[in-house]
């Protein structure tokens, strides 16, 4: 089942196109994560498929409903910057957004909830005292409060210390382990590499490239970096002759290689080639490009779907 699936979604204001012809299906169960620099129109699309703004042309379903009207219940939101009153505490926030969401919760669900995201210390607080990371942890508690099936997070982890990064990064997969989908965005790449189970990069506009972490590396890799720690070539002359009809940019030394080669099905011809003139093979080493890497290449095609 896709529980969010978006057709053709197009905003142009005045002679700019923000978002361009956006077509974006997300499982039930995914942790989607969505990419781009500032005012790639990430943002745009987001407040589109929550009913904060109309688009121009294009439609979209959520939790196969496209009456938006008839699903928000079941829809957790957490915007980049929240808005709190600064008179009510933790635990009253929670009760007025879970109230307005249609549920009544006791004060012992406020407090589950608030140890779930690290600030079950400040249940108590107003919230005017709260630091920016402090409004964060309960900006996430208030979109879980009604325990949503699809939960948007922009940016969960930004401005909030290390560790608590961590443990939102859990609570996130946790809450994926019970069933619920999460679509979010981030500026930390490593986060999104470490939990995210596909990802798009959108840019100007339209999405780039989409799949997952190994489906974007594939695409991205024309180029592969190997490199070998072995024992001392016996016929020196003779394994060069090969590694050049293989790869290219090779460098050697007495007990290491490394080259460049144009797809992975050459890694295993060159082990056998090692084995073949007995040279003992004790490290291999691919680099593979990390997220950032693929998110900084401007020259990466478009992904069809």
């Amino acid at each position: 089942m896709n529980v969010i699936e978006a057709t053709g979604i197009t905003k142009i204001y005045g002679s700019k196109t923000v978002v361009d012809n956006v077509d974006l299906k997300v499982k039930k169960g995914e942790i989607y994560g969505f990419l781009g620099r500032n005012g790639a129109g990430k943002s745009t699309f987001i407040n589109i498929i929550n009913g904060i703004i109309k688009p121009t042309s294009g439609s979209f379903k959520l939790l196969d409903e496209p009456n938006l009207k008839k699903v928000k219940h079941r829809i957790g939101v957490l915007p980049d910057y929240s808005t709190f009153y600064d008179s009510l505490t933790a635990i009253d926030h929670l009760k007025y957004y879970a109230k307005i969401s249609g549920y009544k919760v006791s004060t012992e669900h406020c407090e589950y909830i608030l140890k779930r995201v690290g600030l079950l210390e400040h249940a108590h607080k107003k919230a005017g005292k709260f630091s920016f990371g402090m409004k964060k942890k309960l900006g996430i508690a208030q979109a879980i409060i009604h325990n949503p099936d699809l939960i948007f997070l922009d940016e969960p982890t930004s401005g909030i210390d290390a560790e608590s990064g961590l443990n939102i990064q859990k609570l996130i997969v946790n809450l994926q382990k019970e069933g619920k989908t999460i679509f979010m965005t981030s500026h930390n790449l490593h986060e999104v590499e470490k939990i995210c189970t596909r990802i798009a990069i959108m840019k100007n506009g339209r999405i780039l490239n989409e799949g997952t972490l190994e489906e974007l590396r594939s695409h991205y890799m024309s180029s592969i970096h190997v490199d070998i720690k072995h024992s001392p070539f016996p016929q020196k002359e003779l394994i060069l002759k090969f590694l050049e009809t293989v790869g290219r940019d090779i460098k050697t030394t007495e007990n290491r290689t490394s080259l460049v080669v144009d797809s992975e099905e050459k890694i295993p011809l060159i082990i056998r080639a090692f084995t073949k003139h007995k040279i003992d093979i004790y490290r291999v080493n691919v680099h593979e490009p990390s997220l950032e890497e693929i998110f900084l290449n401007d020259n990466l095609d478009v992904v069809a779907k």
